[in-house]
């Protein structure tokens, strides 16, 4: 794939996932360069934040030009101070990414190494140590941001063919030198809120999945409560002017399209019934968790698409320190590293990836339920009443994952703290915010795994195979394929595990 000056997420898909290699296109290049030259030129005898100044609340003392390189890896150096777990391969794939666009936008005065060192390092899976914790998103994600400098300065650590190994062994093996500071690369790769949008884009490709997955496990249970289709109607939904709920309603619509299970109330409800009749035998509507699903999934589908626009926008914007203008022949001042955007955007992706892990466990709960459910034996258990579990013991493990993931979803973007001399008076708090949201996003994974195995095993009893709708029976023969229909008590675990594993690849 050829970068030049805009990348759209279905891009960061096809070279974060799926390993396509990238390529720089000349008027990039000619931009990083105008922007150097001009930046070189521009800094002498005048002061340049970060260039000839130092840093922070420290920017008031006057650097010398014997010290200003050195300057750069001192601060390199000095910020790569995370701790925690190492962020995911495909996170700082697309971290690296992200910071390769903006810094090809010609705003940063960088050297042309930087940008052809990053596409070696993403073409060649070289993954930078990155971790979790350190950075606060006001300044950008400077602490997480200084272990991608640092591995491109040739130091730290790299994960490289599945091994951790330290970066100057792996450059030596691969033929690549490391950039040499010129003016400002160091400040440039830190300042700015690439980390922060890698995780984003990576949690809000999982919870596209995720959104697809509940609809399909939502369709699944209506079909085996042989719900009344109305509720999913296009007439219905059309009275409520959200393009969320409609589109939920409408792909719904599309997964029972052949389902021999959906009734239609007029065939039912809406015929003669006797006077006498004090209490009906046909339900009359279902559950709040099977009827309602576009309302509460509606919203989901929304905002992920919100947050998808607000990254895009993110990643392909200045972000960093000062901003370099070749065409004003200025230098601007500013805080475009600030990550409110993305930390608002991964606290509400987050809030709306636990409603439907919430949605999901209240509908495992039905099926688990025979009381409510009345067609179901007691945890859809297959084995012996009284001597085996059925599903008994996953609930528990759905039930307190949900939970956590509540507890989680409270804001990260209002919790900011004055750090840095209090000259990081407000922050964002942004790569926390996002690697919240990832934890958010793996739960769901997991409650939806529980789901889609009890829905299987309901299917089964009620022998509906044969009637269900296409999509459903393709679900139902894939999780079969994983977990075999059992009546006999088995260890878990395992099959969780790999279901887990399916739903990420639908």
């Amino acid at each position: 794939m050829k970068i030049n000056n805009f990348l759209e997420l279905k891009d960061f898909q096809k070279i974060i996932i799926e390993n396509e290699k990238i390529e720089l296109d000349g008027s990039l290049l000619s931009r990083v360069n105008a922007s150097f030259q001009f930046l070189k030129e521009f800094s002498k005898n005048k002061v340049i934040y970060g260039v000839n100044t130092g840093f922070g609340p420290m920017a008031q003392f006057k650097i010398s030009d014997e010290d200003t390189h050195q300057l750069q890896y001192n601060l390199i150096r000095s910020h790569s101070s995370g701790i925690g777990a190492p962020l995911p391969e495909q996170e700082v794939k697309a971290c690296m990414l992200a910071r390769l666009n903006t810094l090809s936008l010609g705003h940063s005065g960088v050297h042309e190494s930087v940008i052809y060192l990053l596409q070696e390092l993403i073409n060649r899976d070289i993954i930078p140590l990155i971790f979790e914790h350190g950075g606060v998103g006001a300044s950008g994600d400077l602490v997480q941001l200084a272990h991608l400098a640092l591995v491109l300065i040739g130091e730290g650590e790299v994960f490289y063919k599945g091994e951790r190994k330290a970066t100057k062994a792996v450059f030596e093996i691969e033929g690549l030198e490391p950039i040499q500071v010129e003016i400002r690369e160091g400040l440039a790769l830190m300042n700015g809120t690439s980390v922060m949008s890698g995780i984003g884009i990576v949690n809000a490709y999982k919870a596209a999945q995720l959104t697809d997955i509940s609809i399909k496990l939502s369709c699944a249970i209506n079909e085996i409560v042989q719900a009344y289709d109305d509720h999913l109607s296009e007439s219905l939904n059309g009275t409520k002017k959200h393009y969320g709920q409609q589109k939920v309603a409408e792909r719904m619509r599309a997964h029972l399209a052949d389902s021999k299970l959906i009734r239609k109330r007029a065939d039912h409800l809406y015929t003669h019934f006797e006077e006498q009749e004090k209490v009906f035998k046909e339900k009359v509507q279902e559950y709040y968790s099977l009827r309602c699903v576009p309302q509460i999934l509606g919203p989901v589908l929304d905002t992920l698409e919100y947050t998808e626009k607000v990254l895009e926008n993110e990643i392909n914007s200045a972000n960093d320190n000062p901003i370099i203008n070749v065409e004003d022949q200025h230098v601007y001042h500013g805080g475009n590293f600030h990550g409110d955007y993305i930390s608002l955007e991964m606290d509400k992706l987050k809030i709306v990836v636990t409603k439907l892990t919430m949605l999901a466990e209240r509908q495992l709960n039905y099926l688990l339920n025979a009381k409510i459910n009345e067609i179901l034996p007691p945890f859809v258990n297959l084995g012996k009443l009284g001597f085996n579990f059925g599903m008994q013991g996953v609930q528990f493990t759905a039930t307190s994952t949900t939970a956590e993931s509540q507890m989680l979803s409270n804001s990260m973007y209002v919790h900011s703290i004055p750090n840095n001399n209090d000259n990081q008076d407000i922050v964002s708090m942004g790569t926390n915010a996002a690697v919240i949201c990832r934890k958010v996003i793996e739960n769901a994974f997991e409650v939806l795994s529980i789901e889609a195995i009890t829905i299987v095993q309901a299917i089964e009893y009620l022998d509906f195979q044969d009637k269900v709708s296409s999509s459903t029976k393709e679900l139902y023969d894939e999780i079969r394929k994983i977990i075999p229909a059992f009546s006999d008590d088995m260890v878990m675990y395992p099959y969780l595990e790999e279901v887990k594993k399916y739903l990420k690849t639908m």
